[in-house]
């Protein structure tokens, strides 16, 4: 078998759907509806109904809508947030954009999400939030966490930026927080055409904290009732995102197939351990990332064989050099670090063949160092369970 296989193709994706994304532009541009608008308010309507949420608002990226989140919910110097160190920067970022401080938890060594046993020992008098991360389309263990957050009153965002209509017993992410945040960066599974995000909440108090913080604090045209900044999502990226929308269930359960196929081809290759999905989630798959062992080596080994892998978060976010003030030390949060060591993402969208899978197991298991006692009784399951 032979042939390359790309980490992620998003010319396959846009073709079958380019009459109709030039029809979007064509109709943007005639109604000069480039920021805001009523192609923004459409998306937030269809967006919050996706999510089973009240209200949805479109901003400018991801980080924006975790950072605004955190505002609205008056997060500012002197405040600490608990999340997770195996995250994108942008999850700490938005906590220290607010003059806050990130407070670390280690995850589940099976889910790679926020431990919530764990997490009460991270509490301080300081903890103006809890903010977890559903990583790589599964979201985490949001009874444990609830559970814990309420006894303290302490609210919780869901960093969902990876998990586009992934469940948690039934509800959608975003869905259960005080606040869902979501990016469309165009590799996401939902993605628009450059740089955009969403908040999701059922509170009206935070809607409209948010609509006013992503337009220059104007409560009015030029009545600035607070410091904002300019956060507002583009028309264009609204009208794609709604045209994507209608098939992001369908694009979902095609990831899902795929990894189902992955799981089946991998079940008998003890150098790897796969995602495991938890039975009360259902999982989007945004990444499929295995565990193995000389994982760089590995990755390197496939790219010359034309099979191309990815890394997601090599250094977790507190051996960062931007977060050394911090004082954290290698060790710290030895499951996250872990794992940051072992984790590569295999090829994963939605218009992957059979073949491509098949494909890059076969190059996966040539490019695996020889068996060596590796230890991998650390996770006690490697099932596929909960697809």
């Amino acid at each position: 078998m032979s042939g390359q296989v790309p980490f992620l193709d998003l010319r396959i994706q846009h073709e079958p759907l380019m009459a109709e994304l030039v029809e979007a532009f064509r109709e943007v541009t005639e109604a000069s509806a480039f920021s805001g608008g009523p192609y923004v308010s459409q998306f937030e309507t269809e967006f919050a109904a996706f999510c089973e949420a009240q209200y949805a608002l479109g901003v400018g990226s991801g980080t924006d809508a975790l950072w605004l989140s955190l505002l609205a919910l008056g997060v500012g110097p002197g405040d600490e947030v608990i999340t997770v160190p195996n995250s994108f920067m942008a999850t700490a970022e938005a906590i220290s954009l607010c003059g806050a401080r990130p407070v670390f938890v280690d995850v589940d060594e099976r889910t790679y999400t926020m431990d919530p046993g764990k997490l009460e020992a991270a509490i301080t008098m300081r903890t103006q939030a809890i903010l977890p991360v559903h990583l790589f389309g599964q979201m985490a263990d949001m009874d444990g966490i609830l559970a814990i957050a309420r006894r303290g009153g302490t609210p919780v965002i869901e960093d969902a930026c990876q998990a586009h209509g992934a469940e948690y017993k039934g509800r959608k992410a975003g869905s259960l927080g005080v606040a869902g945040c979501f990016s469309f960066y165009p590799g996401k599974n939902l993605g628009a055409f450059g740089e955009a995000g969403a908040v999701v909440t059922d509170e009206l108090e935070v809607r409209s904290r948010i609509q006013m913080l992503r337009d220059h604090g104007q409560a009015a045209k030029y009545i600035h009732a607070a410091i904002g900044w300019n956060a507002r999502m583009d028309g264009i990226q609204a009208a794609v995102l709604s045209l994507k929308l209608r098939r992001l269930d369908a694009a979902n359960a095609a990831r899902r197939e795929h990894a189902k196929l992955y799981n089946q081809l991998l079940e008998d290759e003890p150098r790897v351990i796969r995602p495991a999905a938890a039975p009360h989630c259902r999982h989007v798959y945004h990444v499929y990332a295995v565990r193995v062992p000389d994982r760089d080596a590995v990755l390197q080994r496939m790219a010359a064989q034309g099979v191309n892998c990815g890394i997601h978060y090599p250094v977790p976010i507190h051996l960062q050099r931007a977060y050394e003030f911090l004082g954290l030390r290698p060790g710290s949060f030895p499951v996250a670090e872990r794992c940051a060591q072992e984790l590569l993402s295999l090829p994963m969208y939605p218009e992957l063949t059979e073949a491509q899978i098949e494909r890059v197991v076969e190059t996966l298991k040539q490019c695996l160092p020889a068996a060596s006692g590796r230890d991998v009784e650390t996770v006690p399951s490697r099932s596929g369970a909960g697809l």
